[in-house]
């Protein structure tokens, strides 16, 4: 491996292992949404969170709480308007975290291969594949900023509609 191969790499895996610090510690938030919209502990909160596999399930979870007849406006809106957000930000995110990667032996560019199987009329298509260059470790690097602010922002909230912590 030369030098600027190995200085890329090493870019792009501190940069996935920043998205997926930045990712676990924002959905975990959901934890306290949850107590606060069911009324539960946080230790409650958990177990729901921990039994709903996917961030899809935990995201529909909170809003469809939030969605509740009787929810305050103040509270429903806020709320929705940050898990929308999220659900925004987990593409790039899931990009990363459920593809395999492999490297473009003329450029050195690591590359990502999608693990999704395309079905058409007849054929498929295995794995896509998209060259992860300098404007794409900027697109990362943005969404680690953005799922930064998003997460103190969540705790604003939650500490505003004086949910358990």
């Amino acid at each position: 491996m030369d030098e600027a191969f190995e200085s890329r790499f090493d870019r792009l895996i501190l940069l996935v292992g920043r998205l997926n610090y930045m990712w676990t510690n924002t959905e975990s938030l959901l934890i306290h949404l949850i107590a606060g919209l069911t009324g539960a502990n946080k230790d409650v909160a958990v177990i729901i969170f921990l039994t709903l596999n996917t961030t899809r399930a935990r995201i529909d979870l909170v809003e469809r709480l939030a969605k509740m007849e009787g929810r305050a406006p103040e509270i429903r809106d806020p709320i929705l308007e940050h898990t929308q957000r999220l659900s925004r930000l987990s593409s790039i995110r899931n990009k990363y975290n459920h593809c395999i990667y492999s490297f473009d032996q003329e450029s050195g560019n690591p590359k990502t291969i999608l693990m999704r199987i395309a079905d058409r009329k007849t054929d498929i298509k295995l794995g896509r594949e998209d060259t992860v260059d300098d404007k794409a470790m900027k697109e990362i690097e943005d969404v680690v900023t953005q799922l930064s602010d998003a997460n103190k922002d969540i705790w604003k909230l939650i500490a505003r509609l004086g949910f358990p912590v």
